[in-house]
């Protein structure tokens, strides 16, 4: 600025005494600016270009969010995945159609297949994502799949704060054609539209490949913990890999979930009544008066820690195996734990293999905790989920899709079965280990192919539970 005063004060002076010399230096003033535009233009090109290739750079610089700092990558064995499922598809002439808010709602897990649903979804409209609010404090990095911002445009700001936009849930399971033509005429009409529903938007089969991929790119390559987390992750899995294999045991025998299903097994009148008040409490928990016995028989309520230790101990499961417990506090303490750390003296929890400091910013957030779960899960030499929860399902397909890691299918149903006969003395135990292992023996998260209910999505199986579109040989799966 000084500069350009002392010269414009000269210039003045010039003028009173040589005009042609003024006219020399307006001359030169207009070379000067044409040179500065064209070297902006240069840069912004350069810039663009950058963009494009952006998305190929060993250097993440250009991608993603742009105040997120990068999460470290937990070190896993390689995904059984190949480069076309890998690579990102061609680079798209970008014409942003409106912007896209979304509210997140559910638990850990339902959040992180909504975000990748979201993502495929506003990649598809050619819409900006806007970074999705969650039900939780947030816990996540970013995904870099499609134009995001930390928060909309001051002009789009103000026409939300003006109620000027179209907020509705999206209708459950749907195909892309009904993003496609029922919520981009929205976006187009109202510039900013917002989902305040998420969970199980995006159906499970019939959407096209480039979509599937994309779901798997973000879920597996793009979506990210915290470094805070991440590194206390690595930090436990280092501690048990010292100490040789590990099975983790999602043992969902926590209050809430007993609560909820109505399912009290082995609990007390008092621990049945309390878990009934509960239930009752909260009124958008629609079932209240359930049959706990006949829930059971069905196989719909999740395995007792009584029940879990007879059947690792019929699957042959190592006595001195680490068993790390991925779960809340479990209802009824060490006396429903009794069993299981008899079976196997090595339980251990992230409560008792870190120090109190280093959970401190994750205690009172259930969400981090489980986080904390889900990237030991992944790690684990063994899975074992005790209920078919969307934790069980997402861990089961980031693990398919890193190759086949062992994850011990449950069936339930025919477990509680099992377990009375033996428990009333109708069936002798190898017996009992007999059939356990028969069952079980196609159900260690092998290779398979999604079950297709049309329909009835519900009752399907999960894309998140078994990716098969991402996995490296399609033939793999032609004899399922």
């Amino acid at each position: 600025m000084g500069l350009k005063a002392a010269a414009a004060a000269g210039l003045k002076a010039d003028r009173l005494r040589l005009p042609s010399v003024a006219a020399v230096a307006r001359s030169r003033m207009m070379r000067l600016w044409v040179l500065r535009a064209t070297t902006t233009v240069l840069l912004w090109t350069c810039l663009v270009q950058l963009t494009a290739v952006g998305e190929t750079w060993g250097p993440r610089v250009l991608r993603g969010w742009p105040s997120c700092r990068m999460a470290q990558h937990l070190a896993v064995p390689g995904p059984v995945v190949d480069k076309e499922a890998a690579a990102l598809p061609p680079k798209r002439i970008y014409r942003n159609n409106g912007y896209l808010m979304v509210s997140c709602n559910g638990g850990l897990n339902q959040m992180r297949a909504a975000i990748c649903d979201m993502v495929a979804i506003a990649r598809y409209l050619n819409v900006t994502l806007i970074v999705p609010e969650l039900d939780k404090t947030s816990f996540w990095n970013d995904p870099s799949e499609v134009r995001v911002l930390r928060e909309l445009p001051p002009r789009m700001k103000r026409r939300v704060e003006l109620g000027m936009f179209h907020s509705m849930p999206p209708i459950s399971w749907s195909d892309i054609s009904y993003y496609h033509n029922q919520i981009l005429p929205l976006v187009r009409k109202h510039k900013v539209i917002h989902l305040n529903r998420t969970d199980a938007r995006l159906a499970n089969n019939g959407l096209p490949l480039d979509i599937q991929k994309l779901r798997c790119r973000v879920n597996y390559g793009s979506l990210k913990f915290t470094p805070q987390i991440e590194e206390l992750g690595r930090r436990v899995i280092r501690m048990l890999r010292k100490n040789g294999p590990f099975l983790v045991l999602h043992l969902r025998y926590e209050m809430d979930m007993l609560a909820f299903s109505g399912c009290t097994e082995g609990c007390t009148h008092e621990e049945a009544d309390e878990l009934t008040r509960m239930r009752y409490a909260y009124p958008w928990w629609k079932e209240k008066v359930i049959d706990s016995y006949v829930k059971r028989k069905d196989g719909l309520c999740p395995l007792t820690p009584e029940e879990i230790a007879l059947v690792l101990r019929a699957l042959d499961i190592d006595r001195n195996m680490q068993i790390y417990i991925a779960a809340g506090e479990i209802y009824g303490g060490k006396r429903r734990m009794a069993s299981l750390t008899s079976a196997y003296p090595n339980v251990v929890r992230k409560e008792t293999l870190l120090e109190p400091s280093d959970l401190r910013f994750f205690q009172n957030h259930s969400s981090q905790m489980a986080a904390l779960d889900y990237l030991v899960s992944l790690e684990s030499d063994i899975f074992v989920p005790t209920y078919d929860g969307n934790m069980a399902k997402v861990v089961e397909g980031h693990r398919r899709f890193m190759g086949f890691k062992k994850t011990i299918l449950l069936d339930r149903k025919l477990i509680v079965d099992l377990v009375d006969h033996y428990k009333s003395g109708s069936l002798p135990w190898d017996e009992f280990s007999k059939l356990i292992k028969s069952v079980h023996s196609n159900r260690m998260g092998s290779a398979s192919r999604r079950t297709v209910i049309p329909d009835k999505p519900k009752e399907e199986d999960y894309f998140y539970a078994n990716p098969q579109e991402c996995l490296r040989d399609p033939d793999i799966l032609r004899a399922w």
